[in-house]
Formats: structure tokens, C-alpha cells, sequence
């Protein structure tokens, strides 16, 4: 299995940028230096690299979108996912993306990716979330227990364009503001404040030593002050419940919630079809098999975490599974829940989820890992301040089916904001902690010199994303009109309140 390593090939890491210079070394310049790469450009030379690419692809030619770009049919993209899904559960994702104009678009991740590959390229590439609607950012509990805000999904998660989850944060903010019936006003300034903080960030962290921009985080205690003007009970409220909440939903909570005791031994709950006890299953599953399967997993599994977290892993016993419905865009992808006690009877619980090429991989280029649960874990090390201790990787075959995997706890101080129920400050808030965690992520992985130069001092860039968000988000209504005709006339079978 290939090690794990950096997804940086450019000149954004090294520990070079962290030199002491005296006053005489200062004046002269030199060039950065990698150990074994030679010479690195100097932060001038970046600069006028961002600077070209500036002028080669305009930052006014980002507002660009026309449905005569597109180069697939998004219900075609749709059905092609389909096809290697769990079929029982295919029909619960098209009912869940049915629900409005924003399920949708949080489902439809391959057809925007599409969509992107079709328009302006800046050509300076970072690491990706791959699926940066603002749903995918949330609170969580570093390993220190500091509540940090951050991306938390990464099943997308691959190498591209900075500016391609810039415009898909933009146009989720839009999306959501339509549903929630925001003005136009008011979507314009959470729009561009969220866009604006990330050029802004990029500029701060652009002046920064490398090893301040990997320390760089939202800590929702400590650094949350640059916001705290607008997080009060009563402007943003769903934003305040989501922060107060998150140090509530641990693995105890988890286990209250979703676990019982039957015959002495707790058990996870039945909640068909989204949680499926593994004695419930049907087909030719056998549950003790299948369980044992997944002790052997946990035992080969465990070798890609840190001995100190393999020594903690140790301490825990495998007692029960389910299968779980996760989200909107992975219904259909395997995902399971891993009941674990230690010596005590102290609960920890798992998730074990499918993971399968990025949906950026056919439109960028292909991942440097053979294993796609490694490069899941890869790029949220890259672009997460601090991630899960237990997040780690392997290839199993369950049931027949080889498939890689990544696993994490299933909770740990997680929190979102209900996005319903936000009002237009709140939204603008949580735009704005995105694009600030947005940028850091891709600072950390990216040429931030270049980026910075080329998003510049003036709002050209964030004019250029406010028009291409709302253009987007009128094809993305149109997009989810033509789902709900396919489902109207039985081309694809949705499940709808599950």
C-alpha cells in the first residue's frame, strides 16, 4: 500500500520560508531553498506568476456561465452514479435531493464539477474540498479538546483549481439564501462577504510564514472575535444554537441516542432503512460473518493510524454494526457504524464509509494514491488545522465487494448550522468563516503568494463571483426542474420523507 505523503508540489511548503535572515541576508534576497529541489522561485517571482495569470485569464471572465458550456446532462451524471450505488438506496438519495433547489444542489456535486471544467481556469491549483457547499463546514473537536470551525467533508477531496470551491461555496450561499427567502439585497451581501473575507485571507496569510499559516484556525473561543460582533442569540440564532450545542455530541451522546441494551449488551438501534442493524440486513448477508469481516477490517485498519492512536484503538472491543444513510450526495455509497466499549464498558463509535474516485478526478487529474480512502484522509490532514484522531483508511472486501474505506469517530463535537433557520446575518457569518477556512485550506496547500497577487486589493474577483453564483444558481433551479420531471415520469424512482 503506497505511504502516505504530501499532496504539495509546489512551492507554498518547506521549512525554508521559516529562516531567521540577519539584516545583510535580508538585503540580498536569496532564493528559497528546498532540500533537494534546487532553487525556489523568490516571493516576487510568485507574485508575478499570480500576477500573469491574472492577466492571461482576467478575474471578470470568472462571472462567466452560459448552459452552453455544459458538456453533460446532469440527470445523465445522476443516473450514471447510480449504477454502482446500493440500489435499495438509490431511490432515498433522488427523494432527498427532490426536496428543493438546495437538496439538490447538495446532491449534485459531479454535475457542477462538469459544469466547472468547462469555464476560466486560473491554473494555479491547491488542494480541493471538492464539495465546498456551505453544509460541509462545520464545528469539531480537535484532539486538544479546542472547538475549531472547519470543512468536514471530504469525500471529493482532490487537487484543482482554488477557484472551484470558491464558486461552489458562492453559489451554495445564493441557493440557500433563494430557499430561505432572502432578498436580493441580502444574498448579494452574504455572497460577497463571504467572498471577500477569503481574498482578504489569502492576502493576510500571503505575508505569513509557512508554519503560521499551518497553525492558522477558527477557534470558536479564541479566534472567533474577527466575527463575534455578529453571534448573539438573537441576530444569528441557528449559527449560536450549532455553537453552544457541538461539545454536547460526542460518542456518549451518540450512544444514547442510537444504541440500546438488549440481553446485557448494548446494541445499535433499528431505524429502517437508514440504520440497519447487521442481523436485519437482507440477502445472503450473515450477520456473524460479517461482524468478524469487520473485526478483521479494525485489525488492518488500525496500522495506518500513529502507534499512540493504535495504542488507544487497542483498548476497545468491536460489539456491534449497522449500516447508515449518510447525507445527500453519499445515499447510496456504503457506510457503517461501528459500536466499540473499553475494558470499562465506555462507548466509542465509528464510522466506517465507502470511498470512491473524487468526482473531480475525471475533469483534473488522477489521484497520486491507489487507495481513495487514503487520499481522503491525505487531504483532510492537508487542509484541516487538526483532524480525528482515529481517521484512517484500508481496502476490505465485505460481502464479495472489495471497496476502499476511510473511518472516523461518528461524532466528536460535531456541530452545523440549521441552515433554515438562519437569518440573512447569520448566513452572512457563516459565509464569511467558510471563505476564511476555505482559504487557509488552500494556503496550506497551495501557491498563496500567487493566488493572493492574483485575486489583488479590489473587489473585481468578488463582483465576478456574486454574478456567476447567481447565474449558477438559475441553471441549478432549472437543474432540479429536470429532476423532478425525470421522477414525474419514472426515469429515476425517489423515495421522498426518508
Amino acid at each position: 500500500m503506497e505511504g502516505s505523503r504530501s499532496l504539495d508540489t509546489g512551492p507554498a511548503q518547506g521549512v525554508s520560508e521559516l529562516r531567521s535572515r540577519s539584516a545583510s541576508t535580508r538585503a540580498q534576497k536569496p532564493r528559497a531553498r528546498s532540500g533537494t529541489n534546487g532553487e525556489w522561485p523568490t516571493t516576487e517571482e510568485r507574485a508575478a506568476g499570480g500576477k500573469a495569470a491574472r492577466a492571461a485569464v482576467p478575474r471578470a471572465s470568472h462571472a462567466e456561465w452560459n448552459p452552453s458550456l455544459r458538456q453533460a446532462d446532469p440527470i445523465d451524471l445522476l443516473e450514471e452514479q447510480a449504477l454502482v450505488r446500493l440500489q435499495e438506496l438509490v431511490p432515498i438519495r433522488h427523494g432527498r435531493m427532490a426536496v428543493s433547489p438546495f437538496a439538490y444542489f447538495r446532491g449534485a456535486a459531479l454535475p457542477m464539477a462538469s459544469d466547472l471544467a468547462g469555464t476560466p481556469r486560473s491554473g494555479l491549483n491547491v488542494q480541493l474540498c471538492g464539495d465546498a457547499h456551505l453544509s460541509n463546514f462545520g464545528m469539531f473537536g480537535s484532539p486538544e479538546r479546542h472547538l475549531f470551525f472547519d470543512v468536514n467533508d471530504f469525500d471529493e477531496t482532490a487537487r484543482g483549481p482554488w477557484e472551484w470551491d470558491v464558486k461552489r461555496l458562492a453559489a451554495s450561499l445564493e441557493i440557500a439564501g433563494r430557499d430561505n427567502a432572502f432578498d436580493d439585497r441580502e444574498r448579494r451581501r452574504i455572497v460577497l462577504g463571504a467572498v471577500r473575507t477569503y481574498r482578504e485571507a489569502m492576502r493576510e496569510l500571503a505575508g505569513k510564514s509557512m508554519l503560521e499559516v499551518w497553525y492558522a484556525h477558527l477557534d470558536m473561543t479564541e479566534l472567533l472575535p474577527r466575527f463575534r460582533s455578529l453571534l448573539n442569540a438573537k441576530r444569528t440564532p441557528s449559527v449560536w444554537r450549532a455553537v453552544s450545542k457541538a461539545r454536547a455530541h460526542d460518542s456518549y451522546q451518540a450512544f444514547e441516542k442510537l444504541c440500546h441494551t438488549l440481553d446485557d449488551e448494548p446494541r445499535i438501534l433499528s431505524d429502517p432503512p437508514l440504520i440497519m442493524p447487521v442481523e436485519e440486513l437482507l440477502g445472503d448477508v450473515d450477520a456473524d460473518a460479517l461482524v468478524a469481516a469487520m473485526d478483521t477490517f479494525i485489525g488492518s485498519y488500525h496500522r495506518t493510524l500513529a502507534p499512540d492512536r493504535r495504542q488507544l484503538l487497542g483498548h476497545y472491543r468491536l460489539v456491534h454494526l449497522a449500516r447508515k444513510v449518510v447525507g445527500v450526495g453519499s445515499v447510496g455509497t456504503e457506510a457503517w457504524i461501528l459500536l466499540m466499549l473499553d475494558e470499562r464498558g465506555s462507548p466509542l463509535l465509528l464510522q466506517v464509509k465507502q470511498a470512491d474516485a473524487s468526482v473531480l478526478e475525471r475533469f483534473t487529474v488522477k489521484s497520486k494514491f491507489a487507495n481513495h480512502g487514503q487520499r481522503v484522509v491525505a487531504g483532510q490532514h492537508l487542509m484541516q488545522t487538526a483532524s480525528d484522531i482515529f481517521l484512517g483508511w484500508e481496502r476490505f472486501d465485505f460481502a464479495g465487494y472489495e471497496r476502499d474505506y476511510y473511518t472516523r469517530q461518528l461524532r466528536d463535537w460535531k456541530g452545523s448550522a440549521d441552515l433554515a433557520g438562519m437569518t440573512p446575518a447569520g448566513m452572512k457569518l457563516w459565509g464569511q468563516m467558510c471563505g476564511w477556512t476555505l482559504a487557509r485550506g488552500h494556503a496550506r496547500s497551495g501557491d498563496r503568494i500567487a493566488i493572493a497577487a492574483y485575486l489583488g486589493k479590489s473587489d473585481v474577483f468578488d463582483r465576478a463571483i456574486l454574478a456567476f453564483s447567481v447565474a449558477y444558481a438559475d441553471q441549478n433551479e432549472a437543474d432540479y426542474r429536470m429532476l423532478q420531471a425525470a421522477v414525474a415520469s419514472d426515469r429515476l424512482v425517489a423515495e421522498t420523507g426518508v
